[in-house]
């Protein structure tokens, strides 16, 4: 497969601080890869160091087949929208769009055509004569992804740029990105925290912490396969029920609880001998109600606490002694204090080893 971004053994330090260390990663063609983590995880840096705007200290940037290690920002065949909107207050939507362009000497006619074709990719054209002062949030963030598309470019990268913005127009505008991406078929690199922007968006994702790569993977193997504790943790509203026990190559046990593994498929080979290691179920995987007595695996938990969402209801119940948490349908009647049968599939659980948190 064609590659259109590839980083090679990238290091970058402040000082004595090491941000980046020995990281490598390939970006197909027409691929939305979303880089997610926690604050101070590194994935801005990255996305900076793609830019050009930080100076590496070790490794390789290529874009579109061509070395750009050394290139300067307007050199990459980037385009870059922040998450400050960065738009000039002075000049009209029209203006802001066609600004680069003119100091990059494109000739007028063709500014016009790409202009109006980012105004008409983004529905913006009854704007194009507003100043950003007299734009909603929604819009400028629009603008700001126009003044991106109109120097027709290989590659779009975006620095968190939804985080400005309310939670119904954020989902709207996600929305709006996702057809943009199918309607474009650029590639496409999303710098984000937010793992509901990076699940629906992504074709592959990057989930980083202090600097490395956690696990590349599709959304889908992300939550079914995490390859680590930290994924499994970090992926997951609410997040995943852990339980530390030990298993023995066929039955995990913790407490009162004794799990045959029917069905779970284990990376690798397993050493008989038994080991410690952490169970992970993740809320929504908990079977409840009448199926319940239907699972493989069943027990009762205590209610502490109901939440109703609408659309579904959050149970944070006592298993064994330790909180365990449930996601159940939004009608579901619970109340706290009360003994609620549950059932868990071994085969959508995840087992970790509790010394090297990797998946077993």
């Amino acid at each position: 497969m064609n590659h259109s971004v590839e980083i090679k053994n990238l290091d970058l330090s402040f000082g004595a601080v090491t941000v980046l260390e020995n990281l490598n990663l390939d970006i197909h063609k027409g691929e939305f890869l979303v880089l997610l983590g926690s604050s101070g995880c590194g994935k801005s840096t990255l996305l900076n160091c793609i830019a050009g705007l930080l100076e590496v200290s070790d490794g390789q940037i290529w874009i579109e087949g061509k070395n750009v290690t050394w290139e300067a920002p307007s050199d990459r065949g980037i385009g870059m929208v922040f998450q400050s909107y960065a738009l000039y207050p002075q000049m009209t939507v029209k203006g802001n769009l066609s600004f680069g362009l003119k100091n990059a000497k494109v000739p007028k006619a063709e500014i016009e055509k790409r202009v109006q074709r980012a105004a008409d990719v983004l529905q913006i054209q009854p704007l194009l004569d507003r100043k950003p002062g007299a734009l909603s949030g929604g819009q400028r963030q629009r603008v700001a992804i126009g003044r991106a598309l109109v120097r027709d470019v290989d590659v779009f990268l975006f620095d968190e740029p939804l985080s400005n913005l309310d939670a119904k127009l954020r989902a709207d505008l996600r929305v709006e990105l996702k057809r943009l991406h199918q309607q474009l078929e650029n590639t496409m690199i999303y710098v984000t925290h937010d793992q509901i922007e990076a699940m629906t968006l992504a074709d592959r994702i990057a989930i980083m912490k202090g600097g490395s790569i956690m696990q590349l993977g599709s959304p889908d193997e992300i939550y079914n396969r995490p390859q680590n504790l930290y994924v499994a943790d970090f992926i997951g509203s609410p997040s995943m029920n852990f339980i530390e026990g030990e298993f023995d190559g066929t039955h995990f046990k913790a407490g009162d609880m004794n799990m045959e593994m029917i069905g779970y498929a284990y990376v690798g080979s397993l050493t008989p001998s038994a080991r410690r290691a952490t169970i992970g179920i993740r809320p929504e995987h908990v079977i409840t109600g009448e199926l319940a007595a239907t699972a493989p695996q069943r027990f009762t938990a205590t209610v502490d606490l109901v939440e109703p969402m609408g659309s579904d209801t959050l149970v944070y119940a006592t298993l064994d002694g330790k909180m365990f948490r449930i996601r159940m349908d939004g009608q579901a009647k619970v109340k706290p204090g009360e003994s609620l049968p549950i059932g868990i599939d071994p085969a959508r659980a995840s087992l970790f080893d509790t010394k090297t948190e990797q998946r077993l």
